[in-house]
């Protein structure tokens, strides 16, 4: 009989030990840990058994295209951060540009080799083989593996090669999703500081929109009391704009980069109100499968604005006494005493001395809420602010609507002026944002308003909500003459050219209406 070869029992030990590499390099791919630290052991386990004396793991930026070293091993001043390389620039630029390994035998005689670390100043280089891989995710190369051996020949150098080559393909994965998620969690960073500096920009105290004497003084007062943690109380009609204050409070604060949670206590049944504010505890009743954070909690380190305060329970009230003045609480159902950091800002249309004396409000309750009380003037005692107001909404409704709105007509000034608006600023937002939707000619004219802004009897300048049907249109078809006289300086010609009639009938409908076409030139 012929005797079957014996193996090669150092091959076979090679391959084993490489086998074990792999293994353990896939199950290091597996953890959930940061990438570095992840790399950082597959350089030590390649130094364990391929006998590695240094290494490093470089991974493409790509909002940059600089190669950087992401991880080392043997280096005794650590290069990451510090070492970069542009694609094509020495071995490891050349190996990420044309994605071919590059595998040099002697350190020493090879002169692409750049030692950009100034790791082996002083050492023999001759002695040295540096072999270096790309890390490729389909073609697109997004790093290299470069390793330092001990040279040994170059059929060790071709295996070593082979290994690099195969533990590449197994990160490329893992680090492409990681550098995916990294620019991913950038971008909403980034994203997320854009919105909040838009939100506060559009929440300053300075966009509070008023030029009335009454408006300049609440800015000042506002002003003041932004920068501190004071417990603030609005006090005003429905619709005045208690919740803009609010915004402006806290977006004018040192407060601004942290929430700006806000509940209405009118909106909230009185069995849950409690569980609102305070948040509960697993089990704390029935269907309540899960801790739950309230609003207080949620609002640590920002700012808490609780509308319609006047509306809170009794039986949360005092509940609530307490976190206004340790600024501490429990959940429903719990015992762990949780603490916050917050401001409160609690806003009311409500006579709340009236309510202490009805037994439906603590008083001290009341007095700590009323630390810095700020009373918002209705719309009625600042007509100067009305237009103001008017020209904001119609500029917001036309760009939300897709309109470009010029102007408001002086009969729909007129109607907007003498109004006593009952529901205050909202009432005006609504009224405009309708007359925006009706304007077919970049104007607000008075018919595009609301009935209940409509004079009755016979104002010429007004639309009416009186009359006869003739009378009603003739009052319409004045005030279009006139808006379109006021935009051509006067020009019957160029009038009668842009309402689609003749000059003669332009020339008629101007007699019949007493309109002097001299008395707009100009305006």
């Amino acid at each position: 009989m012929v005797p079957l070869p014996r193996a090669d029992c150092g091959s076979c030990e090679r391959e084993l030990s490489e086998l074990r590499l792999l293994y353990e390099i896939s199950s290091l791919l597996a953890e959930p840990e940061d990438m570095r630290c992840i790399l950082k052991g597959v350089l030590s386990a390649m130094e364990r058994t391929l006998g590695v004396l240094r290494g490093l793991i470089t991974i493409m930026n790509r909002s940059n295209g600089e190669i950087e070293i992401e991880t080392s091993l043997g280096y005794g001043d650590r290069p990451e951060g510090k070492t970069r390389y542009r694609p094509g620039e020495g071995i490891v630029g050349r190996v990420i540009e044309t994605g071919n390994p590059f595998t040099v035998p002697r350190i020493a005689e090879e002169p692409l080799f750049l030692d950009r670390t100034g790791a082996r100043r002083g050492l023999d280089t001759s002695s040295l083989s540096f072999v270096c891989v790309p890390i490729k995710t389909g073609s697109e190369v997004i790093g290299a593996i470069a390793v330092d051996l001990p040279h040994r020949g170059e059929s060790s150098l071709d295996r070593v090669t082979r290994v690099l080559a195969i533990i590449a393909s197994s990160i490329s994965q893992a680090v492409r999703l990681r550098q995916i998620a990294g620019e991913e969690l950038n971008h909403l960073k980034e994203e997320n500081s854009r919105l909040q500096d838009a939100l506060k920009s559009r929440n300053s105290p300075q966009t509070v929109i008023g030029n009335s004497k009454l408006m300049r003084d609440l800015y000042a007062q506002i002003e003041r009391v932004c920068c501190t943690s004071a417990t603030v109380l609005l006090l005003g009609e429905s619709g005045v704009g208690k919740e803009r204050i609010a915004h402006a409070i806290h977006y004018g604060s040192p407060r601004a980069e942290k929430a700006f949670i806000k509940l209405n206590c009118a909106a909230i049944p009185e069995n849950l109100i409690e569980s609102e504010l305070f948040g509960h505890e697993k089990g704390a009743f029935t269907n309540a499968s899960e801790r739950r954070k309230g609003k207080f909690e949620l609002a640590h380190g920002g700012t808490i604005f609780l509308d319609e305060i006047a509306e809170m329970p009794l039986s949360a009230q005092s509940k609530f006494l307490r976190v206004l003045q340790e600024r501490e609480f429990e959940r429903v159902g719990g015992s762990e005493t949780v603490r916050v950091d917050l401001r409160v800002v609690a806003a009311t249309n409500r006579d709340l001395p009236a309510l202490i004396a009805s037994g439906r409000f603590r008083e001290d309750l009341y007095y700590r809420l009323n630390v810095f009380p700020l009373v918002i003037p209705p719309l009625r005692e600042r007509k100067t602010d009305i237009l103001l107001l008017a020209d904001h909404f119609a500029a917001r409704f036309g760009k939300a609507h897709g309109k470009s709105i010029t102007s408001i007509s002086p009969p729909a000034a007129s109607l907007l002026m003498t109004h006593d608006w009952p529901g205050n600023v909202r009432e005006l937002e609504n009224c405009v944002e309708r007359a925006v939707i009706l304007s077919t000619d970049g104007v607000i004219h008075s018919y595009h308003l609301p009935p209940s802004l409509q004079k009755p009897g016979g104002d010429e300048d007004s639309l009416g909500a009186s009359g006869t049907l003739t009378e009603v249109m003739d009052r319409v078809e004045k005030e279009i003459l006139v808006e379109e006289l006021r935009k051509t300086g006067g020009n019957l010609c160029r009038a009668a050219r842009n309402l689609g009639v003749t000059e003669r009938v332009m020339g008629l409908r101007v007699q019949k209406h007493g309109i002097r076409p001299k008395a707009l030139e100009g305006r």
